[in-house]
């Protein structure tokens, strides 16, 4: 069992129902897999050091605070953007833009760029990180960045990503700053920042801090160069809000849950979560050296979790990624569900105690989603791929609700940004509301259409609209499907992969399209 501070403790005892650290089994393929669901791929903790601590005021310092509502969209908003990605920027550490060099100089034009409503005081800025063993470089170059620009820094350590957005904005603080490549491998890394909202970066904001790049790095007069010091109680705040979410007339006693934290950022966090409101909680994924983080565990390899489960006969399976953004649920039967359905789920769930008014998914949102919607009467659109694109809808059109597959959950009632461990209580709300019915009957009126989804490595510069061989194939395949499927081919946004997607009633029509599509894709990079 770990503590608040993620130091070992002793396990409790059997009255106690406590947190208790479990081996994962023997790494059979789970027979719990979503039949017809399946994704095909081509091709730690250290001790923090001590910080400086202490505040000076400035009346040269220039935090831009950018409410992401508020944010005009002007013609520079459709520039293309050198670094900034779908999330952030990101990369392979040592391999630009994820370099020393850069992150320092990023610190230092956001600690520029991102100012401008600070009236009193010194701007300071929230930065946390997974558990990536590059965190702590990054971290140290982004607070020299922001140091070099007059601008204070928190260090929240190992911290989820949606933490972070919340204590900037409970804070009070300029800004926030994430260190973190989500679902990736250890090798890469990233940075995403949040404004004071606690809402991520509109694109014009992230345009304004690559302008500044192209400025020369100069630095602040000494006594206005900013100061680091450590949030010493940043998990503790978070966990509170987290259990702030889950409604007063419930708890979690008499249920046994299964939390891989995938060794990322919510390892020290998202068990104490669901052990204080009740559950008996076992926690596999908990262990980060710096290099296992989402290494066979968490929500992109959920067969651990599956086993885990079926093992421990628990009654539900929680799985977040190493940045905790998003979740993937397993049932007491070792059954995998994923965003979509649980968009249904909460949807159908907040439908029966007081209404919705729409839903937002994306372009890889199954059809029988929308479908399933459509037939309870609740609007639903598709957002571009990414949660950014999901927020954007949500605000357009004045809505709380919306989900990826991937499982990057939106419940604006609650969070500013996808949260998996507000997601998963929103789920155990939901199934506490309806008399702690399974998953599979509360889901019984969606069936997913099989979906097969194959990722194809392409080479810098490829242009797959350019292909007229694969546009034709498309075109073929989707005159065959008609209205009872689609096809979709869409470039990543954090990696050089092609994404090729096909759905049909039928699981052998939509495997047998998707790799039609993707050995031309091959063939042509």
């Amino acid at each position: 069992m770990l503590s608040r501070c993620g130091k070992p403790c002793a396990t409790p005892s059997k009255a106690d129902a406590g947190c208790v650290d479990q081996t994962t089994a023997n790494p059979a393929k789970s027979d719990g897999d979503r039949a017809g669901t399946h994704v095909m791929e081509n091709g730690g903790a250290v001790p923090h050091r001590p910080m400086t601590h202490g505040t000076k005021k400035t009346k040269d310092a220039r935090v831009r605070i950018v409410n992401r509502r508020d944010v005009s969209t002007g013609n520079n908003a459709t520039m293309k953007r050198r670094y900034f990605g779908t999330d952030g920027i990101r990369g392979t550490v040592g391999e630009s833009p994820i370099t020393p060099d850069f992150v320092l100089r990023l610190g230092y034009a956001a600690g520029r760029a991102l100012a401008g409503s600070q009236t009193t005081g010194r701007p300071t800025v929230l930065i946390g990180k997974d558990t990536r063993v590059s965190g702590y470089m990054l971290e140290a170059a982004l607070e020299a960045g922001f140091a070099a620009a007059g601008v204070d820094t928190m260090l929240a350590g190992p911290m989820p990503t949606p933490a972070v957005a919340y204590l900037t904005r409970a804070l009070r603080l300029a800004a926030g700053v994430v260190i973190s490549a989500s679902h990736n491998p250890y090798h890469d890394n990233g940075i995403k920042f949040f404004s004071a909202d606690g809402n991520k970066l509109p694109d014009q904001t992230e345009l304004e801090i690559e302008a500044e790049l192209d400025n020369p790095m100069t630095c602040v007069r000494s006594e206005q160069l900013g100061k680091a010091r450590r949030l010493d109680d940043a998990a503790g705040r978070y966990i509170e809000f987290c259990k702030s979410t889950f409604p007063n007339e419930f708890d979690l006693r008499g249920m046994k849950i299964v939390v891989d934290c995938a060794n990322g950022a919510a390892y020290h966090i998202a068990p104490h979560v669901f052990h204080e409101l009740g559950a008996e909680v076992i926690a596999i994924g908990n262990h980060p050296n710096g290099f296992n983080i989402n290494q066979d565990c968490g929500a992109t390899a959920p067969d651990a979790l599956m086993r885990a489960v079926r093992a421990n006969h628990a009654d539900l399976g929680v799985a977040l990624d190493g940045d905790a953004d998003r979740l993937q649920i397993v049932d007491g039967a070792g059954r995998l569900y994923n965003g979509d359905e649980l968009l249904y789920l909460l949807v159908k769930d907040r439908l029966d105690s007081g209404g919705v008014q729409g839903a937002v998914g994306t372009l890889m949102t199954n059809m029988a989603v929308e479908v399933a919607l459509k037939g309870l009467g609740v609007p639903f659109v598709r957002a571009k791929v990414g949660d950014r694109y999901v927020l954007e809808q949500l605000y357009k059109h004045g809505w709380q609700i919306g989900a990826e597959g991937s499982g990057h959950i939106l419940c604006l009632d609650k969070h500013t940004t996808g949260d998996g461990i507000i997601s998963a209580l929103q789920v155990l709300a939901a199934i506490r509301r309806a008399d702690n019915k399974p998953l599979a009957k509360l889901l019984d009126g969606v069936r997913l259409f099989p979906q097969h989804m194959i990722n194809v490595r392409t080479p810098a510069g490829y242009d797959w609209q350019s292909d007229s061989r694969l546009v034709a194939e498309r075109d073929a395949i989707e005159a065959k499907l008609g209205d009872t499927g689609r096809v979709l081919i869409r470039a990543s946004g954090t990696e050089p992969v092609l994404r090729v997607m096909v759905e049909a009633r039928e699981d052998s029509q939509a495997s047998s399209f998707a790799q039609q599509l993707a050995n031309i894709v091959k063939t042509a990079a």
